[in-house]
């Protein structure tokens, strides 16, 4: 009798696997209703807040679009659809930002080694592929900056 409910127990941990397997997943920056300018000013540090703020404007004027926030963190602009190769569907924003404690994160849906003059005529950063990392806006040039996000404002994935 054991040895029978073990192996029923067996059973049902492994249906429970399975059926926990083949449920969507979700990511956890999905697309919501937050107040984008109630998160921005909950920005503690000073200098990144304002700088968040003032990103907050030119993206909106860069994109023509509206903000939305995008997990607990990031403003997203634009919306795209994209499948994985498994199959899974996720939207996902065109480029955004968030104020992050040590840096302002400028997020790009392509990988910036594409663009390394742009990057140059940037001015202090860092980088990850598709990620720009900014201390001060005042030290970039922003018409530089505007080129960047521009590009990824107008960038579609391929599904195929």
């Amino acid at each position: 009798m054991n040895t029978a409910i073990q192996y029923l127990d067996l059973v049902n941990t492994r249906i429970l696997y399975l059926n926990k397997m083949a449920e969507k997943k979700t990511l956890v920056n999905q697309a919501h209703n937050g107040d984008v300018l109630e998160f921005l000013s909950s920005v503690k540090h000073k200098g990144r807040k304002e700088d968040a703020l003032e990103l907050l404007d030119l993206y909106k004027e860069w994109t023509q679009k509206e903000p939305v926030m995008w997990g607990r963190s990031i403003v997203g602009f634009g919306k795209y659809s994209y499948r994985r190769k498994n199959g899974d569907e996720f939207e996902w924003f065109n480029t955004g930002f968030s104020p992050g404690s040590k840096h302002l994160s400028v997020y790009v849906m392509y990988d910036l080694e594409s663009i390394p003059n742009l990057l140059q005529a940037l001015g202090p950063h860092s980088k990850g592929r598709g990620c720009l990392y900014i201390k001060k806006l005042s030290e970039v040039d922003l018409n530089v900056l505007r080129e960047i996000v521009q590009k990824s404002d107008q960038w579609e994935r391929s599904t195929k």
